[in-house]
């Protein structure tokens, strides 16, 4: 048993979306969480500087004595999760990425056209076409990059006629010219909006990265006896800049108390 937290972080209020579903799941847990808001997104910055804010971060989360670290950012999971694992020998890392890409392949066959939406770094790097056709060859995939979707979710702006019109604008090609039926939301920010997309793709399967974040930690604690065994104390949540939108996500998703304070690098 290890009562310490586990280290969650994001660019933003993406990682939210993990945090929630892995405390559902194990009640006892208790997160420490950083959105790095002052300086989303990340999906748009140079593979050197997602790699340089990802290193400043873990290292704050493993100087707060977490017996994990979740790497709840599809962007750094895509470029960088190597790069944490070696300089953070010491601690657990586990990423969106290959989580997602097993769920993929086990519930895909080469009969289903899978669409990945991501930042563009992600689609740039390939990690998830990579990671889904070591495990199935067999598999057809196509990628598209959402620039725009990042920085409306963190102002706050997912309200069907909000983002709806700009999801179309990413979404309706894609989607025709390549016969999608099974969608990866390749951005923890976007299950923020995943009911918005499933109201204007309905007949579309989406699968949420997420969701398999947070069920790979839960295993993973489980397989290594890593359980919390006493009645959690309250998660904090530090960003780089506490907004309102962030502070209101954070109510909503954490279901929870919660401590918020603020950390600048």
């Amino acid at each position: 048993m290890d009562n310490r937290p586990i280290g969650f972080f994001d660019s933003g209020v993406g990682g939210l979306t993990c945090v929630k579903p892995l405390l559902e799941q194990l009640p006892n847990e208790r997160v420490i969480y950083f959105g790095d808001t002052a300086r989303t997104p990340y999906g748009s910055k140079g593979i050197d500087t997602v790699k340089a804010f990802s290193l400043q971060i873990a290292r704050f989360l493993r100087d707060q004595d977490v017996k994990m670290l979740a790497i709840a950012c599809n962007t750094v999971s895509s470029v960088a999760m190597e790069y944490l694992q070696e300089q953070l020998p010491d601690i657990p890392v586990i990423g969106t990425i290959q989580p997602a890409a097993s769920r993929i392949a086990a519930c895909c066959d080469k009969t289903n056209s899978i669409g990945i939406m991501a930042t563009k770094v992600t689609v740039n790097s390939g990690a998830y076409q990579h990671a889904i056709l070591k495990e199935n060859n067999d598999l057809n995939i196509h990628a598209i990059a959402c620039p725009a979707l990042v920085p409306l979710i963190e102002e706050g702006l997912t309200k069907d006629t909000q983002i709806a019109p700009i999801i179309h604008h990413y979404l309706d090609d894609f989607v025709a010219e390549h016969r999608i039926d099974t969608l990866v939301l390749g951005c923890t920010h976007y299950p923020h909006i995943k009911g918005v997309i499933q109201k204007e793709f309905p007949g579309i399967h989406i699968i949420n990265p997420s969701q398999t974040l947070a069920d790979a930690v839960a295993a993973a604690l489980k397989k290594n006896d890593m359980l919390a065994a006493q009645p959690k104390r309250d998660s904090i949540f530090y960003a780089s800049d506490i907004s309102d939108s962030f502070l209101h996500m954070m109510e909503e998703l954490s279901g929870d108390r919660f401590t918020a304070l603020q950390m600048e690098f």
